[in-house]
């Protein structure tokens, strides 16, 4: 790829209809609409998004992405495969190292994520993708293009879910599919903040006296598009709704799975902390205590849990949906 096509890919990626000049300093988020406070709130995270969310391009994030895909989807090898809501670029990077993708298109309603999103994929060698910064409920693509459409963790932020749902709808081939994982589910996410606000306490109470936390902000300190967080998290989902809504769209068959009981609380139990912990309380060691034991129970919910519980209890949502082909 030729510095120039680099340079043009990337300044096709911070167009946005939905582009806004905002005084970040005195922002009021009782003025911003949903996808504004998205696009404000993405932008500021996408600088330290993969830190946080412990993200990487390596072995580790391809053999999870690749497992969560294969767990509601075909294995075989997709032609063009739109994602929405890309972020930094977890998933369709991930999937496309994993050798599931041929041509990779990520979109993002933040230019900043989109960005961020197009350097990872060229920092490990994948030099075919087209991102642009624009709205899943409004997608700038010819009908019946891709091949498949993915989206993880990008639901519970559109307004319009179904909207987006007969965008994807649109913009699939017959026989195209429709991937979607990592969307919370209503009472899996009631069952997480248990555990979240139980953890959240005691380290306030124990984690304090013990000076295991960090010092409370004072008024006036840290970034202010920090408190758009609550703002831009608009939904959690019954699997029923959410499988009624494809079909409703004209996808057939469509199938719902849940995943992460155990492995989601502990994995939230372990956020919050890590919110909480002074900085540098928690390196190398804690993260490498963290991520296996994260992936023995979500081994264990795979195996077990799924078998005995029911899906609504489990936190994270996953839907396999296909455009019928023509007749």
């Amino acid at each position: 790829m030729t510095e120039q096509m680099k340079i043009d890919q990337l300044g096709e990626a911070k167009e946005s209809e939905a582009h806004v000049v905002l005084d970040h300093e005195n922002i009021d988020r009782g003025e911003l609409d949903p996808k504004t406070a998205n696009i404000v709130y993405h932008d500021w995270e996408a600088r330290s998004y993969d830190d946080k969310w412990s993200i990487s391009f390596d072995e580790r994030c391809i053999s999870y992405a690749r497992e969560k895909f294969l767990k509601i989807a075909p294995e075989k090898h997709y032609g063009k495969v739109l994602e929405i809501g890309s972020g930094t670029g977890f998933f369709i990077i991930n999937l496309t190292q994993a050798g599931l993708v041929n041509e990779p298109y990520a979109t993002d309603i933040s230019p900043g994520m989109v960005e961020v999103c197009l350097r990872n994929a060229q920092n490990v060698g994948i030099h075919n993708m087209k991102a642009r910064a624009v709205d899943a409920e409004k997608l700038p693509f010819d009908d019946e293009f891709f091949d498949l459409v993915v989206g993880h963790a990008v639901l519970h932020h559109l307004p319009d879910v179904e909207a987006s749902f007969r965008e994807a709808f649109r913009v699939l081939k017959p026989g195209g599919a429709l991937v979607i994982a990592g969307e919370p589910t209503r009472i899996g996410y009631a069952i997480v903040g248990l555990a979240k606000r139980a953890t959240a306490t005691a380290m306030k109470t124990v984690g304090a006296r013990l000076g295991l936390t960090r010092a409370p902000a004072k008024k006036g300190e840290g970034d202010p598009e920090a408190a758009l967080e609550a703002h831009v998290d608009l939904h959690e989902f019954h699997p029923h709704m959410v499988e009624q809504w494809a079909r409703d769209t004209g996808f057939d068959p469509v199938r719902i799975e849940t995943e992460e009981f155990v492995s989601g609380i502990f994995g939230w139990s372990v956020r919050t902390i890590e919110a909480l912990a002074r900085p540098g309380l928690l390196g190398e060691q804690w993260a490498w205590f963290a991520y296996r034991n994260y992936m023995r129970l979500y081994r264990l919910d795979n195996l077990v849990t799924r078998r005995i519980l029911p899906k609504p209890l489990f936190y994270n949502l996953l839907l396999y949906a296909e455009k019928p082909k023509s007749e």
